[in-house]
Protein backbone atom coordinates (compact mmCIF):
# COMPACT_ATOMS: atom_id res chain seq x y z
CA UNK A 1 0.00 0.00 0.00
CA UNK A 2 1.68 3.18 -1.01
CA UNK A 3 1.10 6.62 0.92
CA UNK A 4 -2.30 8.97 0.72
CA UNK A 5 -2.58 12.18 2.12
CA UNK A 6 -5.61 10.71 3.68
CA UNK A 7 -3.63 8.54 6.25
CA UNK A 8 -2.47 12.23 8.07
CA UNK A 9 -6.34 13.56 7.92
CA UNK A 10 -7.93 14.12 11.44
CA UNK A 11 -4.92 15.03 13.62
CA UNK A 12 -5.54 17.48 16.17
CA UNK A 13 -3.97 20.92 14.93
CA UNK A 14 -4.30 20.24 11.36
CA UNK A 15 -4.46 24.18 10.10
CA UNK A 16 -6.86 24.18 6.51
CA UNK A 17 -6.10 26.13 3.66
CA UNK A 18 -8.81 26.40 1.37
CA UNK A 19 -10.14 29.24 1.97
CA UNK A 20 -7.62 31.19 1.10
CA UNK A 21 -7.05 28.83 -2.14
CA UNK A 22 -10.43 29.81 -3.24
CA UNK A 23 -10.18 33.56 -2.77
CA UNK A 24 -7.34 33.80 -4.55
CA UNK A 25 -8.53 31.51 -7.73
CA UNK A 26 -11.32 34.09 -7.25
CA UNK A 27 -9.12 36.76 -7.67
CA UNK A 28 -7.08 35.49 -10.75
CA UNK A 29 -10.40 34.91 -12.77
CA UNK A 30 -11.69 38.07 -11.75
CA UNK A 31 -8.57 39.60 -13.52
CA UNK A 32 -6.98 40.83 -10.22
CA UNK A 33 -3.92 38.74 -9.91
CA UNK A 34 -2.01 37.45 -12.66
CA UNK A 35 -1.86 33.65 -13.68
CA UNK A 36 2.10 34.26 -14.06
CA UNK A 37 2.16 35.49 -10.21
CA UNK A 38 0.51 31.94 -9.15
CA UNK A 39 1.93 29.97 -11.71
CA UNK A 40 5.68 29.90 -10.79
CA UNK A 41 6.24 26.52 -9.01
CA UNK A 42 9.66 26.06 -8.39
CA UNK A 43 11.34 23.51 -10.56
CA UNK A 44 11.38 20.90 -7.95
CA UNK A 45 8.10 20.90 -6.50
CA UNK A 46 6.84 20.06 -10.19
CA UNK A 47 9.19 17.59 -10.43
CA UNK A 48 8.33 15.86 -7.50
CA UNK A 49 4.53 16.10 -8.45
CA UNK A 50 5.44 14.38 -11.69
CA UNK A 51 7.22 11.84 -10.40
CA UNK A 52 6.01 11.01 -6.45
CA UNK A 53 3.23 12.89 -6.21
CA UNK A 54 -0.11 11.83 -5.36
CA UNK A 55 -2.25 11.65 -8.41
CA UNK A 56 -5.82 13.57 -8.17
CA UNK A 57 -8.74 13.64 -10.14
CA UNK A 58 -8.78 17.44 -9.17
CA UNK A 59 -8.59 19.80 -12.60
CA UNK A 60 -6.14 22.31 -12.49
CA UNK A 61 -8.45 25.56 -11.03
CA UNK A 62 -6.37 27.72 -13.44
CA UNK A 63 -5.44 26.14 -16.65
CA UNK A 64 -8.58 23.35 -16.24
CA UNK A 65 -6.18 20.95 -19.02
CA UNK A 66 -4.65 18.75 -16.49
CA UNK A 67 -5.35 17.73 -12.70
CA UNK A 68 -3.49 18.70 -9.71
CA UNK A 69 -1.24 16.13 -7.69
CA UNK A 70 -0.51 16.30 -4.12
CA UNK A 71 3.35 16.85 -2.75
CA UNK A 72 3.95 16.24 1.18
CA UNK A 73 6.45 17.94 2.33
CA UNK A 74 7.94 16.89 6.07
CA UNK A 75 9.98 19.63 7.90
CA UNK A 76 11.54 18.57 11.97
CA UNK A 77 14.23 17.67 13.41
CA UNK A 78 16.56 15.66 11.78
CA UNK A 79 15.68 15.81 8.17
CA UNK A 80 16.85 18.19 5.65
CA UNK A 81 16.71 22.39 5.96
CA UNK A 82 14.49 21.51 2.61
CA UNK A 83 12.43 19.35 4.20
CA UNK A 84 11.56 15.14 3.38
CA UNK A 85 9.31 14.45 0.15
CA UNK A 86 6.70 11.66 1.70
CA UNK A 87 6.78 9.12 -0.60
CA UNK A 88 4.65 6.26 1.18
CA UNK A 89 3.21 4.62 4.13
CA UNK A 90 6.53 4.02 5.46
CA UNK A 91 7.84 7.43 5.31
CA UNK A 92 4.96 8.24 7.87
CA UNK A 93 5.47 5.59 10.21
CA UNK A 94 9.28 5.92 10.40
CA UNK A 95 8.82 9.41 11.41
CA UNK A 96 6.00 8.32 14.14
CA UNK A 97 8.46 5.81 15.70
CA UNK A 98 10.81 8.38 16.58
CA UNK A 99 10.44 11.30 19.85
CA UNK A 100 10.22 13.73 17.69
CA UNK A 101 7.08 15.93 16.12
CA UNK A 102 7.44 16.98 12.79
CA UNK A 103 5.07 19.09 10.61
CA UNK A 104 3.66 17.98 7.23
CA UNK A 105 2.83 20.39 4.75
CA UNK A 106 0.37 18.99 1.56
CA UNK A 107 0.96 21.23 -1.18
CA UNK A 108 -1.07 20.64 -4.34
CA UNK A 109 0.79 21.31 -7.94
CA UNK A 110 -0.56 21.21 -11.75
CA UNK A 111 2.57 19.98 -13.74
CA UNK A 112 0.96 21.98 -16.92
CA UNK A 113 1.10 25.36 -15.91
CA UNK A 114 2.92 25.39 -12.72
CA UNK A 115 0.11 26.57 -10.32
CA UNK A 116 0.94 25.35 -6.63
CA UNK A 117 -0.97 26.45 -3.09
CA UNK A 118 -0.42 25.23 0.23
CA UNK A 119 -3.67 23.17 0.95
CA UNK A 120 -3.08 21.90 4.43
CA UNK A 121 -0.17 21.72 7.35
CA UNK A 122 -0.77 18.32 9.34
CA UNK A 123 1.22 17.93 12.48
CA UNK A 124 3.39 14.19 13.00
CA UNK A 125 3.48 13.94 16.83
CA UNK A 126 6.59 11.78 18.10
CA UNK A 127 6.21 8.00 19.55
CA UNK A 128 4.06 8.32 22.28
CA UNK A 129 2.65 11.92 21.75
CA UNK A 130 -0.35 10.88 19.97
CA UNK A 131 -1.52 8.65 22.94
CA UNK A 132 -0.49 11.49 25.61
CA UNK A 133 -2.47 14.53 23.44
CA UNK A 134 -5.72 11.72 23.25
CA UNK A 135 -5.53 11.17 27.00
CA UNK A 136 -5.97 14.91 27.90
Amino acid sequence: MGFSVGMLRGASGEVDHRLARRALISQVKKGRVSRESVCDAHPELIRAARHIGEETSTPCPICEQANVALVTYVFGRGLPACGKVLVDRRDVEKLQRTGNDYAAYVVEACTRCKWHHLLRMLPIPGRGRARATGSR
